[in-house]
Protein backbone atom coordinates (compact mmCIF):
# COMPACT_ATOMS: atom_id res chain seq x y z
CA UNK A 1 0.00 0.00 0.00
CA UNK A 2 2.55 2.55 0.90
CA UNK A 3 4.65 1.27 -2.63
CA UNK A 4 1.35 2.41 -4.59
CA UNK A 5 1.36 5.94 -2.43
CA UNK A 6 4.71 6.20 -3.55
CA UNK A 7 4.37 5.66 -7.28
CA UNK A 8 0.82 7.97 -7.54
CA UNK A 9 3.00 10.83 -5.72
CA UNK A 10 5.57 10.31 -8.12
CA UNK A 11 3.28 10.02 -10.78
CA UNK A 12 1.54 13.28 -9.71
CA UNK A 13 5.00 15.07 -9.12
CA UNK A 14 5.72 14.36 -12.83
CA UNK A 15 2.96 15.38 -13.72
CA UNK A 16 2.89 18.57 -12.42
CA UNK A 17 6.66 19.05 -13.51
CA UNK A 18 5.89 18.06 -17.01
CA UNK A 19 3.00 21.39 -16.90
CA UNK A 20 5.75 23.73 -15.36
CA UNK A 21 8.19 22.70 -18.28
CA UNK A 22 5.76 22.57 -20.84
CA UNK A 23 4.22 26.29 -19.63
CA UNK A 24 7.92 27.52 -19.51
CA UNK A 25 9.00 26.49 -23.11
CA UNK A 26 5.34 27.36 -24.36
CA UNK A 27 6.03 31.35 -23.04
CA UNK A 28 9.74 30.90 -24.61
CA UNK A 29 8.16 30.15 -28.24
CA UNK A 30 5.40 32.71 -27.67
CA UNK A 31 8.71 35.21 -26.70
CA UNK A 32 10.44 34.13 -29.56
CA UNK A 33 7.04 34.15 -32.30
CA UNK A 34 6.67 37.94 -30.63
CA UNK A 35 10.20 39.17 -31.57
CA UNK A 36 9.88 37.16 -35.12
CA UNK A 37 6.51 39.25 -35.85
CA UNK A 38 8.22 42.60 -36.91
CA UNK A 39 10.75 40.31 -39.34
CA UNK A 40 7.83 38.05 -40.59
CA UNK A 41 5.15 41.19 -41.62
CA UNK A 42 8.09 42.82 -43.25
CA UNK A 43 8.47 39.75 -45.33
CA UNK A 44 4.75 39.25 -46.42
CA UNK A 45 4.69 42.73 -46.87
CA UNK A 46 7.74 42.67 -49.20
CA UNK A 47 6.26 39.50 -51.33
CA UNK A 48 2.95 41.86 -51.52
CA UNK A 49 4.85 44.38 -53.19
CA UNK A 50 7.18 42.89 -55.19
CA UNK A 51 5.80 43.55 -58.72
CA UNK A 52 5.34 40.51 -61.02
CA UNK A 53 8.21 39.26 -63.06
CA UNK A 54 8.67 40.29 -66.56
CA UNK A 55 7.72 37.19 -69.04
CA UNK A 56 11.34 35.61 -70.05
CA UNK A 57 12.78 34.29 -72.80
CA UNK A 58 14.55 30.64 -72.24
CA UNK A 59 16.95 29.27 -74.14
CA UNK A 60 15.94 32.02 -77.51
CA UNK A 61 12.45 30.68 -77.86
CA UNK A 62 10.06 33.19 -78.21
CA UNK A 63 7.72 33.75 -75.00
CA UNK A 64 3.99 33.71 -75.32
CA UNK A 65 2.18 36.95 -74.62
CA UNK A 66 -1.42 37.54 -73.03
CA UNK A 67 -3.68 40.20 -72.03
CA UNK A 68 -1.05 42.53 -72.86
CA UNK A 69 -1.98 43.24 -76.65
CA UNK A 70 0.04 46.35 -78.17
CA UNK A 71 -1.20 47.95 -81.34
CA UNK A 72 0.01 51.22 -83.45
CA UNK A 73 4.07 49.89 -82.38
CA UNK A 74 6.53 51.36 -84.83
CA UNK A 75 7.03 49.47 -87.73
CA UNK A 76 10.76 48.11 -88.47
CA UNK A 77 12.58 49.37 -91.92
CA UNK A 78 11.30 47.43 -94.69
CA UNK A 79 14.53 47.95 -96.76
CA UNK A 80 15.40 45.39 -98.22
CA UNK A 81 12.76 43.04 -96.48
CA UNK A 82 11.17 41.87 -99.89
CA UNK A 83 14.46 40.00 -100.37
CA UNK A 84 13.59 37.97 -96.98
CA UNK A 85 10.98 35.04 -96.52
CA UNK A 86 10.32 31.65 -95.46
CA UNK A 87 10.56 27.72 -96.00
CA UNK A 88 6.95 26.72 -96.63
CA UNK A 89 5.72 23.58 -95.33
CA UNK A 90 5.78 21.88 -98.68
CA UNK A 91 9.45 22.83 -98.73
CA UNK A 92 9.20 25.56 -101.48
CA UNK A 93 11.36 28.17 -100.45
CA UNK A 94 9.22 31.93 -101.29
CA UNK A 95 10.17 35.67 -100.36
CA UNK A 96 8.20 38.55 -99.83
CA UNK A 97 8.76 40.12 -103.37
CA UNK A 98 6.97 36.46 -104.51
CA UNK A 99 3.69 37.93 -102.77
CA UNK A 100 3.79 41.45 -104.80
CA UNK A 101 0.04 42.28 -105.66
CA UNK A 102 -1.28 40.68 -102.35
CA UNK A 103 -2.38 41.91 -99.40
CA UNK A 104 -0.59 39.85 -96.42
CA UNK A 105 -0.72 38.97 -92.84
CA UNK A 106 2.35 37.07 -91.29
CA UNK A 107 1.35 35.66 -88.54
CA UNK A 108 4.36 34.37 -85.99
CA UNK A 109 2.78 31.71 -83.58
CA UNK A 110 3.73 28.16 -81.72
CA UNK A 111 1.40 25.58 -80.06
CA UNK A 112 2.39 26.42 -76.77
CA UNK A 113 0.86 30.16 -77.08
CA UNK A 114 -2.75 30.72 -75.79
CA UNK A 115 -3.46 34.15 -77.40
CA UNK A 116 -1.95 32.64 -80.55
CA UNK A 117 -3.82 29.61 -80.60
CA UNK A 118 -7.02 32.12 -79.89
CA UNK A 119 -6.17 34.55 -83.01
CA UNK A 120 -6.14 30.95 -85.55
CA UNK A 121 -9.81 31.03 -86.11
CA UNK A 122 -9.87 34.55 -86.80
CA UNK A 123 -7.14 34.23 -89.26
CA UNK A 124 -8.84 31.14 -90.84
CA UNK A 125 -12.43 33.35 -91.21
CA UNK A 126 -10.21 35.98 -92.67
CA UNK A 127 -8.57 33.24 -94.99
CA UNK A 128 -12.01 32.06 -95.93
CA UNK A 129 -13.73 35.64 -96.43
CA UNK A 130 -10.69 37.72 -98.29
CA UNK A 131 -9.46 34.68 -100.78
CA UNK A 132 -10.34 35.86 -103.70
CA UNK A 133 -8.93 39.37 -103.31
CA UNK A 134 -5.51 38.70 -103.78
CA UNK A 135 -5.27 38.54 -99.66
CA UNK A 136 -3.13 35.62 -97.67
CA UNK A 137 -2.56 34.67 -94.60
CA UNK A 138 1.10 33.33 -93.63
CA UNK A 139 1.40 31.35 -90.53
CA UNK A 140 5.13 31.70 -89.10
CA UNK A 141 6.02 28.88 -86.92
CA UNK A 142 8.80 30.18 -84.38
CA UNK A 143 8.27 27.30 -81.61
CA UNK A 144 11.05 25.40 -82.06
CA UNK A 145 12.46 22.56 -82.90
CA UNK A 146 10.34 20.63 -79.89
CA UNK A 147 7.49 22.02 -81.21
CA UNK A 148 7.23 21.30 -84.28
CA UNK A 149 5.77 17.64 -83.75
CA UNK A 150 2.23 19.12 -82.04
CA UNK A 151 1.80 21.44 -85.35
CA UNK A 152 0.28 18.62 -87.02
CA UNK A 153 -2.63 18.08 -84.30
CA UNK A 154 -3.24 21.55 -84.13
CA UNK A 155 -3.43 22.13 -87.94
CA UNK A 156 -6.10 19.29 -88.07
CA UNK A 157 -7.85 20.85 -84.84
CA UNK A 158 -8.61 24.05 -85.80
CA UNK A 159 -8.77 23.59 -89.42
CA UNK A 160 -5.96 25.79 -90.27
CA UNK A 161 -6.39 26.45 -93.98
CA UNK A 162 -3.74 28.97 -95.03
CA UNK A 163 -0.32 29.03 -95.81
CA UNK A 164 2.40 27.58 -92.46
CA UNK A 165 5.95 28.32 -93.19
CA UNK A 166 9.14 28.85 -91.37
CA UNK A 167 10.31 32.03 -91.12
CA UNK A 168 14.62 32.84 -91.91
CA UNK A 169 16.12 34.28 -88.57
CA UNK A 170 16.76 37.22 -90.65
CA UNK A 171 13.30 38.37 -91.36
CA UNK A 172 12.37 37.25 -87.68
CA UNK A 173 15.33 39.23 -86.14
CA UNK A 174 14.17 42.21 -88.51
CA UNK A 175 10.36 42.01 -87.73
CA UNK A 176 10.67 41.17 -83.80
CA UNK A 177 13.15 44.50 -83.99
CA UNK A 178 14.81 42.27 -80.33
CA UNK A 179 10.83 41.99 -78.91
CA UNK A 180 10.36 37.99 -78.68
CA UNK A 181 7.03 37.92 -77.79
CA UNK A 182 4.15 36.33 -79.36
CA UNK A 183 1.82 36.37 -81.22
CA UNK A 184 3.48 39.10 -83.95
CA UNK A 185 0.92 39.81 -86.83
CA UNK A 186 1.63 42.03 -89.57
CA UNK A 187 0.15 43.20 -92.26
CA UNK A 188 1.87 44.31 -95.52
CA UNK A 189 0.34 46.21 -98.98
CA UNK A 190 0.28 45.21 -102.21
CA UNK A 191 3.36 47.06 -102.67
CA UNK A 192 5.09 45.00 -99.94
CA UNK A 193 5.11 47.87 -97.26
CA UNK A 194 4.92 46.70 -93.59
CA UNK A 195 1.49 48.82 -92.87
CA UNK A 196 0.29 47.37 -89.08
CA UNK A 197 2.43 44.62 -86.79
CA UNK A 198 0.20 43.50 -83.74
CA UNK A 199 1.57 42.20 -80.52
CA UNK A 200 -0.69 40.01 -78.60
CA UNK A 201 -4.31 39.38 -79.19
CA UNK A 202 -7.24 40.45 -77.73
CA UNK A 203 -10.60 41.92 -79.29
CA UNK A 204 -8.98 45.36 -79.95
CA UNK A 205 -6.29 43.56 -82.01
CA UNK A 206 -8.86 41.42 -83.92
CA UNK A 207 -10.70 44.64 -84.65
CA UNK A 208 -7.74 46.93 -85.77
CA UNK A 209 -6.50 43.58 -87.73
CA UNK A 210 -9.90 43.22 -89.80
CA UNK A 211 -10.19 47.09 -90.42
CA UNK A 212 -6.58 47.08 -91.41
CA UNK A 213 -6.99 44.35 -94.10
CA UNK A 214 -10.32 45.48 -95.23
CA UNK A 215 -8.90 48.94 -95.93
CA UNK A 216 -5.83 48.18 -97.84
CA UNK A 217 -8.18 45.59 -100.10
CA UNK A 218 -10.63 48.61 -100.97
CA UNK A 219 -7.34 50.42 -102.51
Amino acid sequence: MICFVDLQTNFSLFVFQFKVLATILCKINLMRLFYLLPFIFYLLLSAACRPAAAPVSVSNKPISINNISQANLPLPSDKDIEKLGWRTSNGEEKKLSDYRGKVLVLDFWATYCPPCLEEIPHLVNLQNKYRDQNFEVIGLHVGGEEDLPKVPAFIEKLKMNYTLAFPEDKLTNVLFGGQTAIPQTFVIDRNGNLVEKFVGYDLKVKNNLEKAVEQLLTK
